[in-house]
């Protein structure tokens, strides 16, 4: 593949080990990355676009934005255009299309997220990957991610809200992956990654796009009419999500 944007032992990286840190963005990107996210922030919920709430010490606090790219020209350039599709298609190993993508605030004091793999969570794709482009420094402290390596290769068993069963998370090597502002960690749908709570006095924003083959169609719009069928289904009972699977580790409220 002639123009590849990620260095061969990032590559070697990502199929040894089903992830991988890279430095895409420079620091007038990751300055922009961030007064666009700002941008999305400060959105109503009067919109095409979704936003999600968790209930917090301080009331209900906006915890995630998705299908925002249709309303943002920057953040649609970054995801759909340039570097960072580039690099999911060398990744992939064949051409890459948007397949979904979310804000997640996590703002100070907001929950984490169960030990899980997001391919559970993606109907209609057997081909994806994800990324978490790192807007403010992810620390152990503020929630990062953290990962289990070279675990990408099947399915693990889930529990009923489609988590990794809390026995079986016990007896995998969790390693935590700290960012700084504008770095980008890519990882396998079948990845198990986990993150804890924001326990800092600072907000921890990072934006995931999640890309799958294009040979599979662009099934973005088809996604999320399921996903807002499903979430609204789920919340006509005594329920409310904010994901496929049930992994939120805060209490998600009505919008």
């Amino acid at each position: 593949m002639s123009g590849q944007v990620l260095q061969s032992h990032e590559r070697e990286s990502f199929a040894r080990d089903g992830w991988v840190v890279t430095n895409l963005l420079d620091a007038d990107q990751t300055a922009r990355l961030r007064q666009w996210v700002g941008d999305v922030q400060a959105w109503s919920d009067a919109g095409g676009w979704m936003n999600h709430y968790e209930l917090t010490q301080h009331g209900p606090r906006r915890c995630r934005t998705e299908y925002f790219t249709p309303y943002h020209v920057g953040l649609q350039q970054l995801l759909c255009t340039g570097t960072m599709i580039a690099a999911a298609s060398e990744l992939l190993g064949e051409q890459a299309v948007l397949y979904k993508e979310k804000i997640n605030y996590k703002l100070a004091g907001g929950a984490g997220w169960e030990p899980h793999q997001d391919a559970p969570a993606y109907p209609f794709i057997e081909s994806h990957i994800s990324c978490m482009i790192a807007v403010d420094d992810a620390t152990t402290e503020n929630g990062c991610l953290d990962v289990v390596s070279g675990m990408h290769h099947e399915l693990i068993e889930t529990d009923e809200r489609g988590c990794i069963p809390e026995a079986v998370a016990a007896t995998l090597q969790w390693q935590p992956a700290p960012l700084r502002a504008g770095q980008t960690m890519w990882f396998h749908s079948r990845t198990p990654h986990r993150s804890g709570d924001n326990r800092s006095t600072r907000d921890r924003r990072a934006i995931y796009p999640t890309y799958n083959a294009a040979r599979e169609g662009d099934l973005r719009d088809e996604y999320y009419a399921t996903k807002r069928a499903e979430l609204d289904r789920i919340a006509s009972g005594e329920r409310v999500q904010i994901s496929l699977i049930d992994d939120f580790r805060g209490i998600p409220v009505p919008r």
